[in-house]
């Protein structure tokens, strides 16, 4: 498996494209293809990208197999609370229970231990059980839920989840 870092402008359409398909597939049968529209325009769109990680600090990667992209990751990492927010971990839908899944936390580990953070944290939605079971399979536990309003009407309903990194050291 590797993970291909988004750069260039040809990267984030790209991964925009992706997120676009990966969301069409997953999403609309839990919270309904309104907010799924919604949620692909205002946080995986191109624009949404770019501002992310030119604005506000995170690093997205592709997953790979082979030659074939699988999935992706965001990322921001938190000096100040010594944490790494895992903002999307989202694989195609017949790439999933493949591991991938943990694959990508063990580099967001290597990720944390390389900037001496703490821990791995992320929000989840109450209903998406196969995510949480991958979440608690590796690590994570629920320490809070929440309900957060996003915009035309529509609200987060999720848990946050964390994964406490004992005895990190920068390297």
């Amino acid at each position: 498996m590797r993970f291909v870092a988004v750069k260039s402008g040809d990267d984030i359409t790209l991964l925009a494209k992706m997120a676009k398909e990966i969301w069409l597939e997953y999403w609309p049968d839990r919270i309904g293809l309104a907010q799924t529209q919604y949620m692909i325009e205002k946080y995986q769109s191109a624009q949404a990208i770019t501002q992310a990680i030119g604005d506000e600090g995170y690093l997205y990667y592709m997953l790979a197999h082979g030659e074939e992209f699988v999935g992706y990751t965001g990322v921001c990492i938190e000096e100040d609370s010594q944490r790494l927010f895992v903002s999307k971990l989202y694989l195609y839908k017949d790439q999933r229970g493949k591991g991938y899944a943990t694959k990508t936390i063990r580099l967001l580990e290597q990720l944390c231990k390389e900037h001496g953070l703490t821990a791995i944290y992320l929000s989840v939605n109450k209903y998406n059980d196969l995510a949480i079971c991958a979440y608690q399979g590796n690590g994570f536990v629920i320490v809070d839920s929440m309900e957060t309003p996003i915009g035309s009407g529509f609200v987060l309903d999720d848990y946050l989840m964390e994964k406490p990194l004992l005895n990190q050291q920068r390297t």
